[in-house]
Order: structure tokens, then sequence, then C-alpha cells
């Protein structure tokens, strides 16, 4: 893939994952300061259920970033678009999809 095209596409993916977590912030903040107020119990299991899910989403999307930069430095040390693991390349319809990709298909499947 194309250095450029391979900036691009990562730097696009970090500005929205950056505004994803955001808004995911924010929202978080809004749930805590409406959670203050009179509650019923039975509404208790259901906020520590969405607080769960948040944390979680947003626990997925600083790992994405966290990936996205790994690859920006990639791209920096020149080892972009080869696999971690192997050193093989990766094909540039898959860096397409994931710009973020450290393995190749194969090397992912069987890391699952």
């Amino acid at each position: 893939m194309d250095e450029s095209r391979a900036r691009a596409l990562l730097r696009a993916e970090r500005a929205e994952v950056a505004e994803l977590l955001r808004e995911a912030d924010h929202a978080g903040e809004s749930e805590r300061e409406s959670a203050d107020g009179p509650q019923d119990y039975g509404d208790a299991a259901e906020v520590l259920t969405e607080q769960a899910e948040d944390e979680a989403i947003v626990d997925d999307l600083r790992q994405r970033a966290a990936a996205i930069d790994r690859a920006l430095g990639r791209l920096e040390a020149g080892t972009y678009g080869r696999s971690v693991l192997s050193g093989k390349p990766i094909p540039d319809e898959r860096l397409e999809a994931d710009p973020a990709a450290e393995l190749t298909v194969d090397e992912a499947r069987a890391q699952r």
C-alpha cells in the first residue's frame, strides 16, 4: 500500500476513534449526573449494566486507538504492511479494510 494512502487512512480512523471516545466520555458524565437523583431500586441493575457496556465500548475504542498508533509507528519505521509476527507482507486489500492490521489473515485466524 502506498505510504501516503496508509497515513491518510490511519489518521482518518484515529480522528474518528478520538471523536467516539470524546462522545463516550461526555455520555458517561451525563449518565453519572442523572444517576445522582432519586431512583427506583429496580433501576440500579440496569444502570450498572449500561455502565459496564459503556466501559467495554470505551476499552475497545482505546485498544483500537493504540493499534492505530502502533501502525503509525510502523509506518514511520518503514515496517508498515508487514506482519509483526512473521514479517510476511499483509495484502493491500486487508490494509484497506483494516489499516491497523498487524497480522496476515491466516495468522489472525490462528491466534483466535
